[in-house]
């Protein structure tokens, strides 16, 4: 009997991603050959890991799936399975509306997918998984769901409230990862900084990070998606005093006008949120903080777009994202609200802020010209090797574009490089 190939594609963020690796993994061990995001999906069997957040990621997902559905018409493939964020969410409407799917599954039984191949589960290790990043580095969920209820976001509606995994099962996690190679650990959840309120009824994220820190041939840890309300600022102590601890913060702010805080349910002010990037600059000397804002929400003024454009400027984020509002059904928002800016306002708005952080990046990047930064090399490209230092994400952030010279430089090593050059948000340099 030939050994089957399962295809999966894998749509979203990072959370879906650790999803569809473990899934790999399990597959693996029962016997299929599995492919990932793979140009030419030639298996019997296809798996769509879905996103359900916004309206052009569900257009994607949606499209995705149909694409898929015509090839098992046509006969080229002979099974369909959908799981993840829009099939959490949609599940009634989709079985519905696409007969062609063997199977939906939500955000979190899609393990049941193994029982309906007819396989029994290996359950020895919760968290193994097959890496489909480079092998250096790996993305580490530590809880599900989110307890916040932002008036504009949906995921709580898809996952539910926030769920903490223990701290030791964490730590077994990140210990079994460096033993497959990986050096460079994003730490990722919806919300990080209510970690351990659920198990431990307190924010035990500074002493997670600790815990990650202490774990021999951990080199780099990097802090995604925190929530400026509340912040735990013990974690300012282990960022200052922790080498590996990288001195980045991914922090959604949204918006700076109260008005507009207030009708987001963010429960913050203009007032904190300012004093908070203070902090961060003060208690962290060096901190490069990364935020995402959304621009065109409802009842959005051009005194409150001014205002925020104004935030951006005096910060000066390192790294920045901005999104047109989308609204979402069933959401606070959706509800109470009118979406009532027009899609040409928000599109120039948007348009607007990006371009005053594209000079900001721009001025930070010359500001480096001449400095020595660490960096780990990811990959080959023409005639650059590709890294990024401690202050760049992988997928989002800017790189590190290192002359391919009489210096062979291998993946996955740290490397000294000296900054020659920049361009608005990527640099170039050699080695040191």
């Amino acid at each position: 009997m030939r050994k089957k190939t399962i295809d999966i594609v894998t749509l979203g963020c990072s959370k879906n991603l650790v999803d569809s690796e473990r899934l790999m993994h399990e597959l693996g061990q029962i016997g299929y050959k599995v492919t990932h995001d793979t140009e030419k999906p030639e298996g019997e069997i296809a798996v769509i890991n879905t996103c359900g957040f916004i309206g052009d990621a569900k257009e994607e997902s949606v499209n995705m799936i149909l694409e898929f559905a015509q090839a098992k018409e046509e006969g080229r493939l002979e099974k369909l399975f959908v799981m993840g964020c829009l099939s959490q969410r949609y599940l009634r409407e989709l079985e519905a509306e696409i007969p062609q799917v063997d199977k939906f599954y939500g955000k979190f039984n899609w393990n049941a997918l193994i029982d309906d191949l007819g396989k029994a589960h290996h359950k020895e290790m919760p968290f193994e998984r097959t890496l489909t990043t480079p092998k250096h580095y790996a993305y580490l969920k530590i809880s599900e769901g989110c307890n916040r209820m932002c008036a504009y976001c949906a995921i709580p509606i898809i996952t539910g409230n926030h769920v903490s995994r223990p701290m030791e099962e964490i730590v077994d996690e990140v210990r079994y990862l460096v033993s497959k190679g990986v050096k460079e650990f994003q730490v990722i959840a919806q919300e990080l900084t209510y970690y351990g309120v659920d198990l431990y009824k307190k924010q035990m994220l500074p002493e997670l990070i600790e815990r990650i820190s202490d774990v021999p041939g951990v080199e780099w840890i990097r802090l995604h998606y925190a929530y400026p309300a509340n912040f735990p600022t013990d974690l300012f102590r282990v960022m200052r005093e922790r080498d590996n601890v990288c001195k980045y913060m991914d922090i959604a702010l949204q918006h700076v006008s109260d008005r507009m805080l207030d009708r987001m349910r963010r429960h913050v002010t203009k007032e904190e949120t300012y004093k908070l990037m203070e902090q961060f600059r003060k208690e962290v000397p060096g901190i490069h903080l990364r935020t995402t804002l959304i621009v065109g929400y409802p009842g959005e003024t051009d005194a409150e777009f001014e205002e925020l454009k104004e935030f951006v400027r005096k910060v000066r984020f390192d790294r920045m994202g901005a999104f047109a509002y989308s609204e979402e059904e069933g959401t606070y928002a959706a509800k109470h609200f009118k979406d009532d800016i027009p899609q040409d306002v928000k599109q120039s708005r948007l348009n607007e802020i990006m371009a005053i952080q594209q000079e900001i990046s721009s001025e930070l990047g010359a500001a480096k010209i001449g400095s020595q930064i660490k960096v780990i090399i990811d990959r080959i490209e023409g005639d650059y090797y590709i890294g990024r230092s401690e202050f760049d994400s992988p997928e989002v952030d800017p790189e590190v574009l290192v002359e391919r010279s009489e210096n062979e430089l291998k993946i996955g090593n740290f490397y000294q490089v000296e900054i020659t050059g920049a361009d608005d948000y990527d640099l170039f340099g050699h080695l040191a």
